[in-house]
């Protein structure tokens, strides 16, 4: 059995977390791609007063700020799916979400620190297929990152995924590669990735730390990694102290590794420090 690569909580990107599905050749020749193809794809966004139809080809310099999901959340009694809505810090608003592995994601993306805004259902994409017609599909979310940079994203389970989603899959990447964006397909997350990230993110908000437990805290782990539980414990105030340390896990200012069950025997070390 091969040994878990670590995910450092303190200095990872968000392609650490997840799992990718990845599209190849033979869902790319599902497209209409010859010359001229940036202008008939179409983008349609929905801002207040109606839509705004964009080209594909001048997707990458449409503006966010302003706009709001094409797709409205919708619950019913029997639906499957589990939609609602998830407060951000980054954002200080709440985003929705139409699923829990959406949430799921919300959540990553939140505990990035590099997050400016977040749009779920951004846009329509309207796209060229080789058998003929248009098809469309819309994306999850389009993140902005608070170096410019635009992640279009899509959420499935890998056991969910169908012919079908890989076509739009396909034309969604090709959409975001000429506006340069990234783009990925989330289908899962690395062991533990999702679990950790939830636990700390119950102290995601801001702590007033009147009692001065996070300096104690930095101070233990200044000369090297300490357990969790021996370094809450440490401390005068051991529950408070726990509240404290999750908050600066989330806040990265210390860091453990996601790879593994989050516990009172995981190690924390001081942010970008070694672990």
């Amino acid at each position: 059995m091969s040994k878990a690569v670590p995910v450092r909580s303190d200095r990872c990107g968000l392609d650490e977390l997840f799992l990718s599905f990845e599209s190849g050749d033979a869902e790319r020749a599902r497209l209409v791609l010859d010359p001229g193809w940036t202008r008939q794809w179409t983008a349609t966004w929905q801002v207040r007063g109606g839509d705004e139809v964009s080209l594909v080809r001048d997707l990458g310099s449409a503006p966010v700020a302003g706009c709001e999901p094409v797709r409205r959340f919708s619950w019913g009694r029997r639906q499957r799916h589990r939609p609602g809505l998830q407060f951000m810090v980054s954002t200080g608003r709440v985003h929705g979400f139409e699923s829990l592995e959406e949430q799921a994601l919300l959540l990553a993306l939140d505990f990035t620190g590099a997050l400016e805004d977040v749009l779920p259902q951004p846009f329509t994409l309207r796209f060229g297929a080789a058998d003929g017609g248009f098809l469309k599909h819309v994306p999850d979310f389009l993140a902005v990152f608070r170096d410019g940079s635009r992640w279009l994203l899509d959420v499935r389970p890998a056991r969910l995924v169908k012919e079908d989603d890989v076509t739009c899959f396909a034309a969604a990447a090709e959409a975001a590669l000429e506006s340069g964006w990234r783009y990925s397909v989330v289908a899962g997350w690395r062991p533990h990735v999702r679990t950790g990230i939830d636990a700390l993110s119950a102290q995601r908000r801001d702590l007033q730390d009147r009692l001065g437990l996070q300096e104690r805290l930095l101070d233990a782990v200044a000369a090297g990694p300490a357990a969790f539980g021996d370094l809450v414990t440490a401390t005068p105030l051991p529950a408070v102290a726990r509240a404290h340390a999750l908050h600066m896990l989330w806040r990265r200012r210390l860091g453990t590794d996601l790879s593994r069950p989050l516990g009172d025997a995981s190690p924390v070390w001081l942010a970008g420090g070694n672990g």
